[in-house]
This record gives structure tokens, sequence and C-alpha cells, in this order.
């Protein structure tokens, strides 16, 4: 038995305040089905409701809420202020500055954060109870409602795990949530240390992967479903945290065993053109590991799938600012990327990455002026000054269904791509002292950037910096962390020990001195 620390529960972590935070997804059906206590778990055609609801739930808030982006994005030296204005919210600038009095323990979007991550996990457990009720009713010699069941429950595990790592990412240690029951516990429960959160995920996948199918998600019976080779991945990245910079880690061999084995496959192969990766033709491609789908139905009017809710969409949040002339191409103005990443990006000669990753706008604060993006779309200035906003969640009107207006509507949200497994595979490679050149090599050649021969783990790291920058998981902060580079990037204002990882909010330690 692995020494974890359980919460069992059939509620939301900590607080009032944060239960009625889980309300809106507790109170609806999973998938617009009936709800739980209404469904009949003999009929076995019902039995991927509970699955889909909690894909749901991951793509409606819990992964993508507006300020979990935001507060993400902050530790980031791809990006600058939070908002258009410096002055906007700046609990977020204060976390930008590694800030960690009572004002940002207290403060409402670290809370939204533990509620996103948390509810995620609260759907999983859910679905995964429902899913051992309709176990009950299949016969004992039907082995093909048996496999799809124990399918079913490793793609819930998945993403069960995803949330507990984006959580201790932010926070560091924090609790497990891997059963529902007694919810009087939520009170008592104690945290999980980081190392035991990551190999809770690692035992997580090595127990689904046996069970999920042997595909490509884009080839999946449910398109896009979690797969074997999403699990291979997250388990990569967990083991990569846990190995961190100590090149003698055991933990690189579970790194280059799992990476090896989605190269090994042959199924996976980088999508050619970087800039439209992005972009609807890049939806599901062969590069894709797992990706929250969205979708306008291909209608002018009428439903559409999008993540977030109301004005703090994804998309629409780290839009162009400003006067757009009634264009698509306008949004909020959030988490725009530094100069840092600009610079970096044209110092290496990474023109590819660099006309995807930024998209440029008219002259610094003269909203009369506009630049035109490589698809003809033109983005005008704008009086906040910001030189700079997101190329990567950018959607030419060109691809956009006529009619719709919404910034990025259509377009799906990129988690795990099969270029972070190249690159782990080359970095695990060289911390064990073999040749990382030929995977390392496949990701500059997608950007037509040059082989390197004899690659350094120093060189895959700016690698790694650029191939991912701005995609708004904080990749990059998390690499600086686990690599010991922090301090030598941020100065004096990160403080070793304690800059990490950001405080557990106010409202959860209030319920539970535990979290404390």
């Amino acid at each position: 038995m692995k020494n974890y620390k359980l919460i069992l529960l059939s509620g939301c972590i900590g607080a009032a305040s944060l239960l009625s935070g889980c309300d809106k997804f507790l109170d609806k059906p999973l998938e617009n089905q009936q709800r739980s206590e209404e469904i009949n778990y003999s009929n076995l055609a019902q039995m991927y409701a509970p699955v889909s609801g909690v894909y749901r739930a991951a793509s409606d808030d819990n992964l993508v809420h507006w300020i979990d982006l935001s507060i993400r994005c902050m530790r980031d030296d791809d990006y600058q202020q939070a908002a258009p204005s410096p002055t906007d919210n700046p609990e977020l600038m204060a976390i930008k500055n590694f800030q960690r009095d009572v004002t940002i323990q207290s403060y409402w979007g670290l809370n939204q954060s533990w509620i996103s991550y948390y509810s995620l996990a609260i759907a999983a457990n859910n679905a995964l109870m429902e899913l051992d009720l309709f176990a009950q009713h299949i016969p004992a010699g039907n082995s093909a409602d048996l496999a799809l069941n124990r399918q079913y429950k490793a793609e819930v595990r998945f993403l069960r795990a995803y949330a507990h790592l984006m959580a201790s990412r932010l926070f560091g240690d924090v609790p497990i949530l891997s059963d529902s029951g007694d919810i009087a516990r939520l009170t008592t429960i104690g945290k999980s240390s980081f190392a035991e959160v990551r190999q809770f995920i690692i035992d997580e996948m090595n127990a689904s992967i046996p069970d999920l199918e042997d595909k490509r998600p884009n080839e999946s019976k449910h398109i896009g479903a979690v797969t074997k080779y999403s699990a291979l991945l997250l388990k990569a990245k967990a083991a990569a945290d846990l190995a961190g910079n100590n090149n003698s880690s055991p933990f690189w061999d579970e790194v280059l065993n799992a990476t090896d084995q989605i190269i090994n496959s042959n199924k996976f192969s980088l999508y050619g053109d970087y800039y439209q990766l992005f972009k609807r033709p890049g939806k599901l491609s062969n590069e894709s590991l797992f990706e929250l789908q969205y979708s306008d139905f291909g209608l002018p009017a009428g439903d559409i799938v999008r993540p977030g809710v109301d004005w703090g969409t994804f998309f629409r949040w780290q839009g162009p600012a400003g006067d757009q002339r009634g264009s698509a191409i306008s949004g909020a103005g959030w988490v725009p990327p530094s100069q840092n990443i600009v610079d970096f990006l044209t110092n290496r000669g990474d023109l590819t990455r660099l006309n995807t990753t930024i998209l440029h706008c008219g002259i610094d604060g003269d909203p009369a002026t506009f630049k035109e993006t490589p698809s003809g779309d033109k983005v005008y200035g704008n009086t906040f000054r910001i030189k700079y906003f997101n190329g990567k969640t950018y959607l030419p009107v060109s691809q956009m269904t006529e009619g719709r207006v919404e910034y990025g509507a259509n377009n799906n949200v990129r988690i795990l791509r099969y270029s972070d497994a190249l690159l782990l595979n080359a970095e695990a490679k060289v911390r064990k002292g073999q040749n990382g050149d030929e995977p390392f090599r496949l990701v500059r050649e997608r950007v037509n950037m040059s082989a390197i021969t004899g690659v350094t783990l120093e060189q895959i790291l700016d690698e790694r910096r650029a191939e991912f920058a701005c995609e708004w998981w904080g990749e990059r902060f998390n690499d600086l962390v686990r690599t010991g580079r922090a301090k030598q990037v941020f100065g004096d204002r990160f403080i070793p020990g304690q800059s990490e990882y950001i405080p557990i909010p106010q409202t959860q330690i209030d319920a539970n001195t535990n979290f404390r």
C-alpha cells in the first residue's frame, strides 16, 4: 500500500464557499444525461455518459478558467504583466514577483484555481462510482463490455491524475483525491507531498495503461479520447518532475521508457506546419496526445461549445485588446507575451516559432495603425501600449465559421503534444549519457532549424522553451524549477524553497488547518 494521504469525499474541498463553487457542476447531469439516481445502470448503452461528463468538466472551466490561466502564466518570464493595464488586478503582478503575503493568500483567484482542479477530481471520482454501478450489471462472460468499462475508468483516472499534476505544480504539497465517500473527513485530511503526488500519478498511469486503447487519440472510438499514449506522456512528465536535475535518478529510466514506447509505436508524427498546428487544420492531428475539444457545429448561429464562460473564454481572454474595428480578431488582451520571449526567439533565428507565437499589432499606443498577420487579418494598435499578443490562440477569420465572431471559436486547446515526448526523450538520453540527437532533430526540423550534433542539456531546455512558448500550461516555469535554474533567471525576487509554489488559499486553510 502506497503511503498516500487519501481524501474520501462526495463534495468539494474545503469551506462552504468552495462547496458552492462546485454546485454548478455537481447539480447538472453529466453531458446532458439523466441524473445519476435516475440512470438505469443495467442499460450499458449509457455507460459512456459519466465519462463524457468528466471530459466536459475538464473542457468547461476546470482546466481553462481565465483566472487560473492568468495565475499560471504570471510566473513565467515569457509573459509580461497580466492585464492590459499593470494596475488592473495587482494580485497577479504580486504573484509574478513571487510575493507570499496575506493579500495573495486571500486572493479569490487562488481559491478559484483550487476549485477548478479539485472539481475535476471530484467529477472523476463520481464518474468512477457510476462506472462501478454499470460494471455490477455486466454479465461475467461479457468480456467486451467488461474491458470497455475498464477502459472508461482508465480514461477518467487520467483526467483525475492530470488535475492533480496541475494542482501540485501550482500549490506544491496538496491533498490527493482518489475516492468518493465520507464528506466528514473534508476538514481533517492532510496534504500529500510533491513526491507523493507525482508517485500517485505514475502509479495511476501504470494501472491505467493496459486498459486504454492502443491508438492515437484521433483514432479512438470516441475521437480525441485519452489513449495509452496520453497516459505514457503524463507518466513521463510526472517522472521528470521527480527526477529533477539529478542525472542519476532512476526516474529518468521511467521517462525514457515511457517516451520510447510512444516513439517506437510509430503512430505519431509532428504536424508539418507549426503555424497551422494551433489553428483549425491542426485540430486532433497525428501530433496530438491530448487536447480539449470545442465546436460551433459548423453553424453560423446557435449553440457553441467553447472553453470558459461568458467574457472570460480561454481564447478571447488572450485576444488583441483595444478597438479592433469590429473584427473577430479581438479580445481582452490579458497575459501578453514578453519582450523577453520575442528576443529569445529572434536571437536564435527561430522565425517559424516567432511568427506563430507572437501576434504583432499596430504601432505602440496608436490605435489607428495595424499589422497584418500571415493569414491576412489586421491587428490594430491599442492605447494600452501592448506590442504583442499570443499568436497560438489566434484563429484567422478565414478559418472561422461564417457568421461567427467569437475570437478562437471552433478551435481546440492543445495540452499534450508529440514534440513534448520527443524532447523529454532527448533529455532523458542525454542525462543518462546517451545521444539525444535524433528526437531533438525531428523537433527542430519541423520549424526549419538546423540539426545539432552532440546536443547538450542546455540546448534541449532552450528548445523546450522555444517549442512550448506561451502555451499557458507553465512548462517554461516548471522546467526552470525542476532543473534548479529559476534563481538564475528571476534573480533575487525568487527565493529557492519558497517561490516555487503559490500559497494554498486562505479559504481552504480556514476550513482545514492541516493545509497550513
